[in-house]
């Protein structure tokens, strides 16, 4: 626990103890309460940022602060109170990872706005489009009314033009949901809040032809970057993190 008060360090990177079961350590999450012992006492300006957890063998990809380690649209994708916010009226292209990734899981939260629509790159070079360059997994807001004619593969999380989707596991639009991403050589697994909606033998699935009947070279690909593929929708995105496997 280290406290600042009116700017100034007061309490250091001390070790919490649970004061009542000081045979147990401290609880990792519960309530912020504030407190008053029978005299008067306000408060005001509460605002709290949460700080990922570390996890065994993750790093962040996103700092919380600026976009450090990105590269692509920085006009439309803005840093905000510790989240990544895409401003479509300020540019709705595509933001990548500096660095290049073969096998990995990511772990990131969106939050979607009605009808929105955007999507995640992997295993995508820079150039070109990485739905057909690399690999696309949609994220989409697939309760909007505009989308309900859509293909089975354009559904959020499915591989796009590749692999559907199960549907029917996104919070209620303007929550926040989490998801996670498992590139392990050619097979994709996708979870979103908890579920699998997605686990896929991309050379199963590219047999033949794909769903789309189109080509997809990217599908081959072994290694590329990782990005967030804008369509004109305000998404917002924290605690990215990734955990590369050997």
């Amino acid at each position: 626990m280290t406290i600042y008060l009116n700017g100034v360090l007061v309490v250091d990177g001390v070790v919490m103890e649970n004061y009542w079961e000081r045979e147990k350590p401290i609880y990792p999450s519960g309530q912020i309460e504030l407190q008053a012992h029978n005299t008067p006492l306000y408060f005001r300006n509460i605002y709290i940022r949460e700080i990922p957890r570390e996890e065994n063998g993750f790093v962040s990809l996103f700092n919380g602060e600026d976009l450090a380690g990105w590269i692509g649209d920085k006009n439309g994708y803005v840093v905000e109170d510790g989240k990544i916010v895409i401003h479509p009226d300020r540019g709705s292209g595509n933001l990548y990872t500096e660095k290049q990734y073969s096998d990995f899981i990511l772990r990131f939260d969106f939050k979607l706005t009605p009808g929105a629509n955007n999507g995640l790159g992997i295993r995508a070079p820079l150039e070109g489009d990485a739905a057909y360059a690399g690999m696309e997994l949609q994220i989409l807001d697939n309760t909007a009314e505009k989308y309900k004619d859509l293909q089975s593969y354009q559904y959020h999380g499915s591989i796009y033009g590749v692999v559907p989707a199960k549907r029917g596991h996104l919070n209620p639009v303007g929550e926040w949901n989490e998801q996670e991403v498992i590139a392990g050589g050619r097979r994709i697994t996708v979870k979103l809040n908890g579920v699998t909606i997605v686990d896929a033998d991309i050379d199963e699935a590219s047999t033949q032809k794909t769903m789309d009947s189109r080509d997809h070279p990217g599908m081959k690909r072994e290694k590329g970057h990782i990005g967030f593929l804008g369509h004109g929708s305000r998404v917002e995105f924290r605690n990215i993190r990734i955990k590369e496997l050997r």
